[in-house]
């Protein structure tokens, strides 16, 4: 059968790497360290997968940059509870070896990216990779997608469409990224909290999943 993909490109946090508790209880802890309020869970994780450098201003704090910093401290402290989802490593590496091109579009900064230990292990089988340095625009905006087709063609030496692209992700800015760009979008649903009216073309909810939906989309 003809793969329909020619392009998988994928999220990191809540997609790849589970950082959400992390993540999630740093923000509340800087927001009530800086702002002086106290933020429910459900309501800071809205703020998950938006540019870091952008969340200060969303709870009224002028210094981006010291909010940016103080939530990575808080970040390493509570980084005990990051792990990897189950299965995804090998799923990478078995979608790699089928030949088709890979790429990661993320809200993590280059730093956030290169010194991160599980992904480490992952960019072998991750050929693209778009930061937040390296768009005008990010996450909802289309132009970081639409940045990891043009790389990936580039590379490939032909064109790859949007419809020729999927993009796995776990937030409503991702959602709308891919949409917005032309791109099919796979949710993962690893906390089991449902579409959320995202619209996605497919649902996932473990690694086997997530690699069935490149070898036989049809089966969704």
């Amino acid at each position: 059968m003809e793969r329909k993909y020619k392009l998988a490109v994928f999220d990191i946090d809540g997609t790849l790497i589970d950082t959400e508790r992390t993540g999630v209880e740093s923000l509340i802890k800087t927001i009530k360290e800086l702002v002086g309020k106290e933020v429910p869970y459900e309501e800071a994780y809205k703020a998950y997968g938006i540019p870091s450098s952008k969340v200060g201003a969303m709870y009224g704090y002028a210094d981006g940059q010291r909010f940016l910093e103080r939530w990575e401290e808080n970040f390493i402290s509570l980084s005990h509870h990051i792990k990897p989802f189950p299965g995804v490593l090998e799923a990478l590496r078995r979608i790699k070896e089928t030949g088709i091109a890979t790429g990661v579009v993320t809200s993590r900064n280059r730093m956030e990216f290169d010194y991160d230990d599980y992904l480490r292990e992952m960019v072998p089988y991750l050929d693209h990779k778009v930061c937040s340095e390296d768009t005008v625009h990010h996450k909802p905006h289309p132009e970081p997608l639409l940045r990891c087709i043009e790389m990936a063609a580039e590379a490939l030496g032909e064109p790859i469409l949007p419809e020729e692209t999927v993009y796995f992700g776990d937030t409503a800015h991702d959602s709308a990224c891919a949409r917005d760009a032309g791109c099919d979008f796979a949710l993962a649903d690893w906390k089991g909290r449902g579409a959320r009216d995202l619209q996605p073309r497919y649902v996932f909810a473990d690694a086997a999943q997530m690699e069935a939906i490149l070898r036989d989309p049809t089966g969704f």
